[in-house]
């Protein structure tokens, strides 16, 4: 992704589509993204009526820089093709596919899509929550950044893996690891953004601060989040850090002198630094303009 195009999702937030009040609070909380739910946080019997819902609410809100998306119901329920028409209507951003198993679930949606009219303008964004989805991950990237609507993020979904696998989601989520950061290298490889998955005891604020910082650590983009205290720390801890602004502008700075110019490797400060460090440099500063510009957002 170019500097230019970036986004920021620091912090996604999901808000179901059946609370009006929360919808209507969601604008206000400082979210990069805010994902409107048609899925999890709906009951079966409740979900026309949050189509319904959801088509009101967001034809009279929108915020700008405020990523808007949707996230639909699975490709194997009953409720997709309804969910997809919804999308159209709404014209949101994204929308989010959830339990995405093979690159035929992505090409599935493009053809409900294509059917439906969405915009060519909205993206797609994937669920990587099943077993078969995160073994056949880098075929499904593939072949959804070939797409319209073109695949352009990733969304973990850790409690759906630990449920479907069984494995132990505790301890720093020691045991999912091994998934999670071939997840992050397949992200990577492909140059597609990629979200940590929600940490569901919200009451619990130290852990999901550990959970925050060791999401940057590993590599995600973001994080998804579902409380609304869970903003303000995913957006601290998915920014760049003052000291690492100054680091980058000192390698930016020290790139651009002339004598400098034909130079691979320079002595900054008696470390050496390549040129592969200033464009992680260049990105660092562009992510760092724009969450100057999200926290003066109207």
């Amino acid at each position: 992704m170019s500097h230019a195009t970036l986004r920021l999702r620091r912090s996604v937030l999901y808000v179901p589509a059946t609370n009006a009040r929360a919808m209507a609070k969601a604008w206000s909380l400082g979210a990069d993204a805010i994902v409107f739910d048609l899925e999890d946080a709906v009951a079966p019997d409740a979900k026309a009526g949050a189509r319904a819902a959801l088509v009101a609410h967001l034809a009279e809100h929108r915020q700008p820089g405020i990523e808007t998306v949707i996230r639909v119901n699975a490709l194997d329920t009953g409720d997709i093709a309804q969910d997809i028409d919804t999308v159209a209507r709404c014209r949101p951003d994204a929308f989010l596919l959830p339990k995405v198993n093979s690159a035929d679930d992505l090409q599935g949606v493009a053809r409900l899509a294509a059917r439906a009219g969405v915009s060519d303008q909205t993206r797609l964004w994937a669920m990587v929550e099943t077993a078969a989805g995160i073994a056949e991950l880098d075929a499904i990237v593939r072949a959804g950044t070939a797409l319209q609507p073109r695949l352009d993020c990733l969304v973990v979904g850790t409690n759906d893996i630990a449920k479907e696998t069984g494995v132990f989601a505790g301890d720093g989520r020691a045991c999912l690891m091994p998934w999670l950061m071939q997840i992050i290298l397949v992200a990577k490889r492909r140059s597609v953004p990629v979200l940590d998955g929600v940490w569901n005891d919200f009451k619990n604020v130290q852990g999901f601060e550990s959970e925050a910082l060791q999401g940057t650590r590993m590599g995600f983009d973001g994080k998804t989040l579902i409380h609304p205290s869970q903003v303000e720390p995913a957006n601290r801890h998915f920014s760049p850090s003052p000291e690492a602004v100054e680091d980058a502008r000192r390698i930016v700075e020290i790139f651009s002198d002339p004598q400098h110019a034909g130079l691979n490797v320079v002595n900054l400060g008696g470390r050496m630094v390549e040129r592969l460090h200033l464009e992680q440099a260049q990105r660092l500063l562009a992510i760092h303009e724009r969450t100057v510009g999200a926290q003066v957002r109207p």
